[in-house]
């Protein structure tokens, strides 16, 4: 992320700004999941992909387990099946929770990590920087098959570029 110039750093966005950008993505999603009418959410599908609750599941399993592997160093376990009664207010919760958690633990990295290799989850090999945009890419990824499940019940999703 950082470039020594003339023996001072420079960068090209600050680990603030990325938590930012990916906290206004993290804002979106959750704009997308309240669109989603309570049984919807939990059982509608296209073309055998999963409900976008499930979906859900595995970006709470991913995001905030994944940010404190990265601050504490210990390796997280990838749980993508939280208990939610399937009540969207449970998994509403369970959200803002996930993003207080992000912003905790992303307070305890330092800027020099985001070069280090990492085995996230024990399983994926990458970087800290490349870790951390894989969490955001895949939340996209998802919340635009959300999109196309919220379009084809007729409802009109958030403006995607309203973060």
């Amino acid at each position: 992320m950082e470039t020594i110039v003339n023996n001072t750093f420079s960068s090209i966005i600050t680990p603030e700004q990325l938590l930012a950008h990916w906290q206004g993505h993290r804002s979106l999603t959750r704009r997308v999941i309240e669109a989603f009418p309570e049984d919807n959410f939990f059982n509608y599908s296209i073309g055998g992909m999963r409900t976008f609750a499930e979906m859900v599941m595995e970006l709470l399993g991913i995001a905030a387990p994944g940010t404190k592997e990265i601050a504490t160093g210990k390796t997280a376990q990838l749980i993508e099946n939280i208990e939610h009664g399937n009540k969207k207010a449970k998994i509403l919760e369970l959200w803002d929770k996930s993003t207080e958690d992000i912003n905790t633990y992303w307070a305890q990295i330092k800027p020099e990590q985001f070069q280090d290799s990492i085995k996230s989850f024990g399983q994926f090999e990458g970087t800290v920087w490349s870790s951390i945009f894989y969490f955001i890419d895949n939340e996209i990824h998802h919340r635009g098959q959300a999109y196309v499940y919220l379009r084809a019940l007729n409802i009109e999703p958030p403006f995607f570029y309203e973060r």
